[in-house]
Formats: C-alpha cells, structure tokens, sequence
C-alpha cells in the first residue's frame, strides 16, 4: 500500500469537532425538559451595593417571581402599584397589536419589511419603566416596546415603516430601525454587537461630564459572539460605567440555535462573571423579574456601582423578520411548547389574582387597543405607502449628515437636480 494512501486510514487518535445540535429540528416533538433550574421565589436577591464577588450563583438561577398560579412570590417581587401593573399590561398588548398591524401591512406590499418581537413584549416594556428622562438605550430592532413605553407616538413608528412623506427619518433607515433622542432611543444598527460598545461609551461620557445619566444596552444571543461584545465588557468592567449590559436570549437567531454563540458556557449571563461583572439571569417572560431586576441593576448604575450584565431568558415565538420562515428550521409549534408561557397571559392571570382585573376588562382592553391601533395605521397610509408613494425626494439623501454641507456633495446635489 503507498504511504499516503496509509496515512488517510482511520485512526483512534484521529481528531474530530463537534458541532452543536438543538433541542430539536422540524419533525421533532419540541423538547424543554429539564430546561427551569430555579422555582419562582426561589433565588435570593443580594444588596444593591454588594460586591460581583460572591454573587457568582445568580448567572446560573433563573430569578422568577410570578409562579405557575400567578401568585407573586420571593424576594424579587417589586413594589409595583396597581396603575404601574395596568399600565405595563397595556403596553404589552399594545406593541403586540402594532406587530399585528405592522406584519399585515408587510404582507400586503405596504412595507418592506418588518420585525416582530412576539413573545419577547414583556423584557423591553418592563425594563424601560426604570429608565429616566435623559438616560439612553442603544436598542436591537426588537425593542419596539422601549419605544412604546416611554410613550413614542406609534403614529410616527408607523410612517417610519410605511417610509412614507411623514417619515421621521425621511427614508434613510430601514423600516424597523427607530431612532428618538427625545425618548432615549439610540439610532439602531445592523450589526449589532456595535449597541455593546456604544452605550459603554455614552455611559462613560456621561460619567465624565458629572452627569446623572445612565445607558443600556442590547443586543439578542448571537451578537455575543461577535468581538464588540467583549470589548465593550472590558472597558464596563474596567472603568465601572454606568451602563447596564442586556442579553436578549430568544432561543434563535436566523436558522441557528442559541447554543452556537453560547459554547459550552452554561449560560450567556455567565460570561459577566468573567470579567468581574455582577450577572443576572432573568424570565423573560415574567414582567415583574424583569422590571425587579432592571430596577437592581439600574440602581447600581446610578449609584457608581458600576455595570451589571442581565440575561433574559425568553423565546421568540415569531419568525425572525418577514424574510424568514421558522418552518423549516425548529419543530413545529415549539414555541407553544415554551414552558415559561406568555409574558402577557402570565401578568394578566397575576392582575385577576389580586383583583384589580378581569377576562371581560381584557377582552374590552384588546378590543380598544386594536381598534387605537388600526385606527393610526389608517392616519399612518393617508401620508403614503411604500407601494403606492409618494416617494421621498432625492434630495434627502443629502440632508442631515453634515452641519454644513461640503462642496463635493452640493456639487452632486445641483448635478442631480435637487
């Protein structure tokens, strides 16, 4: 035999990689066993001010507070008052009813393009009622409800999808792709690891200046893969910024599961515990551990205490974007499957517990929301649709990126006619 037809045998020591594989692909029964580690009530909550050191234990337990009866139970439980709780159910149900009348209007040629945050309402419109006037999110494209909570108007969301004449951003963003300084909503960007190193930036500057601002930060499982992440938790962990470090873990990114950008880490939370920042690891479709924890984390910013890393464990019950079909990539129904529920059945199950709702205000509630909503959208097209114009001028293109625009560029605005 030639030598180099013996050197392609098999061998015992031959070396091989292993490739991750989810819980399940299409023609699986959908498969969470084992997935909860922690009862709700269960985790302890340290001081505010404790030190990283110590507290290495709750990026590994899921902080819960609402139980399977919808009682809310251990030392996570906020002090939330009945209006806040109301008020956080309705504008849950209100981003879910803007997706609705958004993804219709992509299926109907009116737009584009669109990205749901199904499933996922709970983590962004908890999280922003412990933001103040002045402080700063740097968002993903599935943050609508930081948009909706801080109270945005959705008739300018809408137009910005329609990309129509009363577009905020005349044009220059993708539909999703929001952007408020008034509301502390930072410009997005596709690539998403750069919000990390942006928002510990911003949190720095502020902390230069002697302000009192604070910034968060978002991005989904994946992003955490890319380097941005890690250098923005270097500089958070070695200038204490006062930044908070959100991880949106919603199972999926496009075509591939969370456990490709996790490794074999046993949580993405975990991974702040490196770095010498507190971590946490949240249900995200429980409303108050997500406002409980955004409330510690955001104290400690405020304080001087430095960053703190949240995990929030959720599942993105949607298709990625409009561009994307689930179907063909995660067991069919998984996400009914999801054994942490609906953030917005598992709240309003909570508010009838304590009396202060009911199915019959619920159903009236869905009712007038939908009925706001496709009323705005009506308002919303009476400015144009992407399909039926009128298209923006061209000559936005040229606006708004310098103070003072330079010679080449109003060269080639008069060379285009505008």
């Amino acid at each position: 035999m030639p030598p180099a037809a013996a050197a392609e045998q098999p061998s015992s020591d031959a070396l091989s990689l292993r490739v991750p594989e989810p819980h399940g692909r299409p023609g699986d029964a959908p498969a969470f066993a084992g997935l909860l580690n922690s009862r709700a009530g269960n985790v302890r909550r340290p001081p505010v001010d404790a030190p990283a050191r110590g507290m290495e234990d709750l990026a590994a337990s899921l902080i819960r507070v609402l139980d399977d009866d919808g009682q809310a139970v251990g030392p996570w439980c906020p002090d939330l008052s009945d209006p806040e709780l109301l008020a956080g159910l309705g504008d849950m149900l209100k981003v879910r009813a803007f997706d609705s009348r958004m993804l219709m209007a992509q299926r109907q040629g009116k737009t584009s393009f669109y990205m749901q945050c199904t499933g996922e309402e709970a983590v962004a419109c908890a999280f922003q009622r412990t933001m103040r006037p002045g402080d700063m999110n740097f968002p993903t494209y599935r943050q609508q409800g930081l948009l909706i909570t801080a109270g945005y108007p959705l008739l300018d969301m809408m137009c910005q999808v329609l990309s129509n004449s009363r577009d905020p951003l005349k044009g220059r963003q993708l539909p999703v792709m929001y952007s408020a300084r008034t509301h502390g909503f930072f410009s997005i960007s596709g690539n998403l690891g750069t919000q990390f190193i942006q928002a510990v930036g911003w949190s720095m500057a502020s902390a230069i200046k002697g302000g009192t601002a604070i910034a968060a930060a978002w991005v989904g499982d994946g992003s955490t893969a890319e380097s941005d992440f890690h250098s923005a938790l270097v500089f958070a962990s070695t200038y204490r910024s006062p930044v908070v470090l959100n991880i949106v873990n919603n199972q999926w990114a496009i075509s591939t599961f969370q456990g490709i950008a996790r490794g074999d880490g046993p949580t993405f939370a975990a991974r702040g515990v490196g770095f010498g920042i507190p971590a946490l690891l949240v249900d995200g479709n429980d409303f108050l551990a997500v406002y409980a924890a955004a409330a510690w984390a955001t104290e400690r910013a405020r304080r001087n205490l430095g960053p703190t890393l949240i995990e929030h464990f959720t599942y993105r019950s949607a298709a990625h974007s409009t561009s994307d079909d689930p179907a063909v990539y995660r067991p069919k129904a998984e996400h009914e499957a999801w054994p942490l529920g609906d953030p917005i059945e598992r709240l309003k199950t909570h508010l009838i517990l304590k009396g202060i709702w009911s199915e019959a205000q619920h159903t009236q509630a869905v009712d007038e929301i939908e009925s706001e909503v496709l009323g705005l959208q009506k308002q919303a097209e009476s400015f144009g649709t992407l399909r039926d114009g009128p298209p923006l001028s061209p000559r936005e293109m040229f606006l708004d990126v310098y103070h003072e625009m330079p010679p080449h560029l109003q060269r080639q605005r008069q060379q285009a006619g505008f």
